[in-house]
């Protein structure tokens, strides 16, 4: 599985990019055949003094494509709360293969 993280308009730390890897890495439990995974970490409302955290995750299975987007005050929570969407969505289409 290939993970791909970005970040965009600012620099992510060691600790944040390690917390990620680590999670995603969690994801091959779901569905053996992830190719690849993208996170794209972002800020929001730049103008303002309090940014929005932005994070999306993009999941390639063999004739499949999964995306998600959650935003909130933290990162850690905008990845927890589309890494359990993501989750989610594998569950449900490994469940329609199953059927």
């Amino acid at each position: 599985m290939n993970v791909n993280i970005q970040n965009v308009r600012f620099t992510a730390d060691a600790k944040l990019l390690d917390y990620i890897r680590k999670k995603i890495g969690k994801l091959a439990t779901f569905n053996d055949r992830i190719m690849s995974v993208d996170v794209f970490l972002k800020l929001d409302n730049v103008v303002h003094q309090i940014k929005d955290k932005i994070v999306e995750i993009r999941v390639k299975v063999p004739g499949r494509q999964f995306f998600v987007k959650a935003t909130s005050k933290s990162f850690e929570e905008s990845f927890e709360n589309s890494l359990d969407s993501i989750i989610n969505k594998i569950k449900r289409q490994k469940e329609k293969q199953a059927a």
